[in-house]
């Protein structure tokens, strides 16, 4: 799963709010495309960053309180220090020292897709109600909104659906609306804004229609516009169901320029998570 997010996602970001030009001559997964802000490629983004830390959360035993989940998201950050956040929290997380501070500093009233991106790890833990209850208490550290909420509680729960309850895919739908998180547009097919609504809307449409990592990787990027994220939550959430076939491009885990915290760091936290 992390590995997969961290292609996903560093490949998607090579093509975020690019033209549509851009991805008809690149998007093959022959290799990495720049960073049309940051001139960077080959390296994830805070999708990935943040997952990261979302795991260790999980792994580390710690009490789930707001201020020890954004301790990790704050050590996370200043161990190794990357670009793609927003320009304002990636300004607030080199400004500040403690989760405490962080918290104290935040206005969590965003809508955007923040608290989804970093939400497919959640599906590990092994009870219905610790995801939803986990899923929640972390979005409200940044995105305390209904929509914020609600795009966490999606994903985790569509992952503990393949992971835990081993469900197909087939039946995603149904079981989202049995949680009362299926407001989605499951047929989304325009280009993705930064909204919640319209990541996760993009992200399950996208889930839905492929079995392949390969191909639904591309069908993301298709789309256009936060492709990072659609990617690496459509990506991170396929591996979880026995229906998809993991055949990403060798080229891009030997392409990805990620030393410390890169393939063997990421395959080494994904086998503890599994042993939850």
């Amino acid at each position: 799963m992390l590995t997969e997010i961290a292609i996903a996602d560093a490949y998607g970001a090579g093509f975020e709010f690019c033209a549509q030009e851009k991805i008809i001559s690149n998007n093959n997964l022959e290799m990495y495309s720049k960073h049309e802000l940051y001139d960077i490629s080959g390296k994830y983004t805070d999708d990935t960053q943040m997952s990261i830390a979302i795991a260790e959360f999980i792994l580390s035993g710690e009490e789930w309180t707001k201020e020890n989940v954004a301790s990790k998201f704050l050590e996370c950050f200043k161990r190794d220090v990357r670009l793609g956040y927003s320009e304002g929290f990636y300004s607030l997380l080199n400004q500040v020292q403690s989760g405490e501070e962080l918290l104290k500093t935040l206005v969590p009233t965003s809508e955007r897709n923040g608290a989804a991106m970093r939400s497919v790890p959640i599906g590990f833990l092994k009870n219905k109600n610790d995801v939803i209850s986990f899923a929640t208490l972390q979005a409200q550290i940044t995105h305390n909104t209904e929509l914020g909420i609600s795009s966490s509680c999606a994903v985790s729960l569509a992952a503990f659906w393949g992971l835990k309850e081993r469900g197909r895919l087939t039946e995603l739908r149904s079981f989202l609306q049995s949680e009362d998180f299926a407001e989605w547009d499951f047929n989304w097919q325009n280009r993705v804004s930064l909204s919640a609504y319209d990541t996760i809307s993009a992200a399950f449409s996208c889930l839905l229609k492929y079995d392949s990592l390969s191909q639904l990787l591309k069908a993301c990027i298709e789309l256009g516009g936060d492709t990072d994220s659609v990617a690496s939550i459509a990506v991170g959430l396929a591996t979880c169901f026995s229906e998809y076939k993991n055949d990403l491009p060798l080229q891009l885990f030997d392409m990805l320029k990620e030393d410390q915290y890169g393939l063997s760091f990421l395959k080494e936290l994904e086998t503890k998570l599994t042993h939850l």
